[in-house]
C-alpha cells in the first residue's frame, strides 16, 4: 500500500467513525429534543442535520466537473426548520452521506492531485477532502454537544467512559 491508498483508507474510515457518532447521539434524543434550539440564534440538530445534508449534496455531486456550489443550493433555506419528524431528518441524513460517500469511495490515489472547485476557488482532491473533514467534524462536536447537554446525567457515553468511583 502507498501513501494516497492509506490517505484514503484513513479518511473513509474517519468520515464514517463521525457518521457513527452523531448517530449513537441523535438516537439517545425523542423527536422532540431533535428539533430543540436552546435560543433563536443556536440550531437544533434538525437544521445541523439539514445543513451537513445539503452540503454535502452540493459539493459531492458532479465532484470533478462542476463548482461543489451548486447554483440551485439554497444555503439559508438549510437554516429553517420546516421539518417536523425524526424520518424526514434521517432520510434527509442519509441522503447526503449516500451522496458524499459513494463520490469518497470512487476516488482513487490518481485522482488526489486534480484540481475542483468549491466556490470558484480551485482546490486539491485532498484539500477538498479536508475542508469537509473540518467541517463535518466540527458540525459532528455540535450534535453531540447539543444531544449531551439535553441528556445531561442520563447520557450515555459515545467513547472512552471516564473512570467513576
Amino acid at each position: 500500500m502507498n501513501i494516497g491508498q492509506e490517505y484514503l483508507r484513513a479518511v473513509r474510515e474517519r468520515f464514517l467513525d463521525m457518521k457513527t457518532i452523531a448517530e449513537r447521539a441523535m438516537e439517545q434524543l425523542s423527536e422532540e429534543e431533535l428539533f430543540y434550539c436552546f435560543n433563536e440564534e443556536s440550531n437544533s440538530i434538525a437544521i445541523i442535520v439539514k445543513h451537513m445534508s445539503g452540503n454535502m449534496f452540493s459539493r459531492w455531486t458532479d465532484f470533478f466537473h462542476s463548482d461543489g456550489e451548486k447554483p440551485d443550493r439554497n444555503r439559508d433555506d438549510e437554516f429553517i426548520n420546516d421539518w417536523s419528524t425524526r424520518e424526514e431528518l434521517l432520510a434527509c441524513w442519509e441522503k447526503g452521506w449516500r451522496t458524499f460517500l459513494n463520490t469518497l469511495n470512487e476516488i482513487k490515489e490518481d485522482d488526489l492531485l486534480k484540481t475542483v472547485t468549491i466556490r470558484n476557488e480551485p482546490h486539491s482532491v485532498i484539500q477538498a477532502i479536508e475542508r469537509q473533514m473540518y467541517h463535518y467534524s466540527y458540525h459532528i462536536g455540535q450534535i453531540v454537544y447539543i444531544a449531551k447537554q439535553i441528556k445531561s446525567k442520563d447520557w450515555k457515553t459515545l467513547t472512552i467512559p471516564r473512570k467513576r468511583p
